[in-house]
């Protein structure tokens, strides 16, 4: 594959603002930054929303109409709308924003799991925002909820729009999740697995684990019937990425799953890190894929079609 798609999560809803001034919480910095990692060479923005006022997680359309039009008008990036939002926010927060856009594609956890970072307190010593220390320390206790009762209604929900998925599979369970949904007819290939590493709660950072996810979803699928990525969390992103791109996978850089750049240095904008997996993909000889390129191999819709 001489193609790469480079997805850019902007900004997500597990880091906090107290973690890195690079952080995009407003809605003119999250859309400065993603039309920045799209002009790097990201095709796809996953994008969550925060309040301006605090950069607190949010599911609110209205926020997310700031960014999304301003991002529509600079680029021609396909647009990926959390359904995930942040593991405090039910069902119905969390698919508010998907609902009225109907973007292109949308995120979808394939399954329920812990979702913690709390230990990353350990490394703050005093926060920008009142919610930000409980929020952090209180992850211990954090559920990500998505049922298969979750998934269908999401899967229903947006399928109407002609919305396609980022599956996001934490773990070898979510596959098989997912290969109940495809068997159910609910799901149709080309899909798109998005196979996520180093959560606290999910699948371990390790290459062993990486090979066993790939060819787990090769047995279960067929290697025809969808396209892969890759994403780590923290230290682990460049060197994860790189292997999924040896391997032939697409990858997702952005501030949402790594603040650094390199051991020990935190990232000045999540365009830094696209314009460094780039560099990667291209010392292997493959180019990032365009927008256009990206909308064909994964089936989508168009940016004519959505409602932004």
């Amino acid at each position: 594959m001489s193609k790469i798609i480079i997805t850019c999560a902007v900004t997500g809803g597990a880091h906090t603002p107290t973690m890195s001034d690079a952080l995009p919480c407003t809605p003119a910095e999250i859309a400065e930054q993603s039309v920045a990692a799209a002009e790097a060479g990201a095709a796809i923005l996953h994008l969550h929303a925060r309040m301006p006022e605090d950069g607190r997680p949010t599911g609110d359309p209205d926020v997310y109409n700031q960014f999304l039009t301003v991002i529509k008008q600079r680029t021609d990036a396909v647009v990926n709308i959390t359904t995930g939002g942040s593991a405090t926010m039910p069902l119905a927060e969390r698919l508010r924003a998907a609902v009225r856009f109907k973007p292109e594609m949308c995120s979808l956890n394939m399954g329920t799991i812990n979702f913690a970072m709390f230990p990353a307190a350990k490394r703050v010593s005093s926060w920008k925002h009142d919610w930000e220390k409980d929020y952090i320390l209180g992850s211990d206790d954090f559920i990500f909820r998505n049922t298969f009762r979750d998934i269908a209604i999401i899967l229903e929900t947006m399928g109407e729009a002609g919305t396609r998925f980022e599956h996001e599979c934490y773990d070898v369970g979510h596959l098989y999740n997912l290969a109940y949904f495809v068997d159910s007819g609910a799901v149709k290939p080309p899909f798109f697995i998005q196979m996520i590493f180093g959560i606290m709660g999910g699948i371990g950072p390790d290459l062993e684990n990486l090979m066993f996810m790939k060819s787990t979803a090769d047995r279960l699928f067929g290697k025809d019937s969808f396209q892969w990525s890759v994403l780590a969390a923290g230290k682990y992103q460049m060197p994860f990425l790189t292997q999924a791109a040896l391997m032939g996978g697409h990858v997702r850089v952005g501030l949402e799953d790594s603040l650094f750049i390199e051991r020990g240095q935190l990232a000045v904008s999540n365009a830094q890190q696209v314009e460094k997996i780039v560099r990667i993909i291209r010392e292997m000889g493959h180019e990032p894929a365009t927008p256009s390129e990206a909308r064909i191999m994964l089936g989508l819709k168009g940016g004519d079609r959505v409602e932004f």
